[in-house]
């Protein structure tokens, strides 16, 4: 049994995984040792610094959905539909020797999940009243 085709696909996904939850995993993990730094600086009866506590809710303050955010993403999501669905469409014209016409109408379908997405939030930044 051949185990190279399971293996290209194990490895693309895990490439992908890492890509996508890496680096929130690290920066979880950086806020998480702040969080013991700053508890530890507490505890002793240490004054924290205005700076830190600004630093600490720009964070927090920064993911609050605004128009521009919203517009950003839509156009993103919708970018990635329309990629996808021109890639299943050029697929249909012969750039491999297999029958693919198939595969290139489940893509479009597929395509359309990340379009709606984009649509949704590109619609979501006109409702939205916070400006950036």
């Amino acid at each position: 049994m051949n185990l190279t085709p399971i293996l290209i696909v194990l490895i693309i996904f895990t490439a992908i995984t890492a890509v996508i939850f890496g680096p929130s995993y690290l920066k979880s993990r950086e806020k998480r040792d702040i969080q013991t730094t700053v508890r530890h600086a507490i505890d002793k009866g240490q004054q924290l610094p205005a700076d830190l506590i600004d630093a600490m809710t720009r964070d927090v303050a920064s993911k609050l959905p605004s128009r521009t955010r919203d517009l950003r993403r839509g156009v993103i999501w919708l970018a990635v539909g329309v990629g996808l669905t021109a890639f299943g469409y050029m697929t249909q014209f012969g750039w491999h020797d297999h029958d693919v016409e198939g595969v290139a109408g489940g893509l479009m379908g597929i395509a359309a999940i990340p379009a709606t997405i984009g649509l949704a939030f590109i619609i979501l930044s006109f409702f939205n009243p916070n400006k950036e």
